[in-house]
């Protein structure tokens, strides 16, 4: 009698998962459907991740073909279909694994992103980084600032407070921008320029004779040639359009450019 119990609460649901969600996946499971036993009253999102996709990169799921949220309960013989970010076609009507999306378009970004984040910055996209944060005061501030998280650990993506992030997979930082900017459309958003590369602060527009008076931190024939500057408040650096800048506008030009 036990074990004709057990069977009786047995749950098996069959996964697919399309385009790039593969790439978490074994070799054996990529694109094909996947029958797999669930334990009891487990959730949509409890074995998408325990299959080894992060929930950051689900934008829809279908269980029996209707559209579903993480927290659905599996039953036996349930057909899942999940699927990445939709690039041309509008699924808005259709999207229901997230409760809302965020205000702001703001990052924090792990250990491993530091050139990533600099990058961001400079395109003018509020990035906090610092290469001590662990993981647990990541998910802190993603939950409590509303915050998009970057990282290429799959299991910091996995926190339960972690609602929105991204997996990025390119190993060094302009790659990763060109990455970001692709997936989540961020050249509208974009303002070079406008944040401290450092700080991430904003940056303050000043002339020239404001910058002369910032104690030796803008040599004298910076002075005479520019005519513009920044600062940032936090900091006190001051910011021109020398050589360094016009190699950074290069980047900031490709980047929108290929969007």
């Amino acid at each position: 009698m036990a074990t004709a119990a057990s069977d009786a609460t047995a749950v098996t649901a069959t996964f697919r998962f399309h385009e790039e969600l593969n790439d978490f996946l074994p070799r054996a499971r990529r694109g094909a459907d996947c029958a797999c036993a669930c334990a009891r009253a487990a959730t949509v999102k409890h074995m998408i991740e325990a299959l080894g996709v992060p929930h950051t990169e689900v934008e829809l799921i279908l269980v029996n073909g209707e559209s579903s949220g993480f927290g659905r309960v599996l039953r036996d013989g349930d057909r899942v279909a999940v699927y990445p970010r939709f690039e041309t076609f509008d699924i808005t009507p259709l999207l229901r694994v997230r409760e809302r999306p965020l205000r702001e378009t703001r990052f924090v970004a792990d250990a491993h992103l530091g050139g990533l984040a600099h990058l961001l910055r400079l395109t003018g996209f509020d990035t906090l980084y610092d290469n001590h944060f662990a993981d647990a005061e990541i998910e802190a501030i993603a939950m409590r600032e509303g915050r998009i998280v970057l990282t290429r650990d799959r299991e910091l993506l996995k926190r339960r407070g972690v609602t929105h992030g991204c997996y990025v997979r390119a190993i060094k930082a302009l790659p990763q921008l060109h990455e970001l900017f692709a997936r989540l459309d961020l050249a509208r958003g974009a303002r070079p320029f406008s944040l401290c590369l450092d700080c991430n602060a904003p940056l303050r527009r000043i002339g020239r004779a404001e910058a002369a008076g910032m104690a030796g931190r803008v040599p004298a024939g910076v002075l005479a040639r520019q005519e513009r500057f920044a600062t940032c408040d936090r900091c006190r650096r001051v910011f021109w359009e020398g050589s360094h800048w016009r190699r950074m506008r290069g980047v900031v030009d490709e980047v929108l450019r290929k969007g």
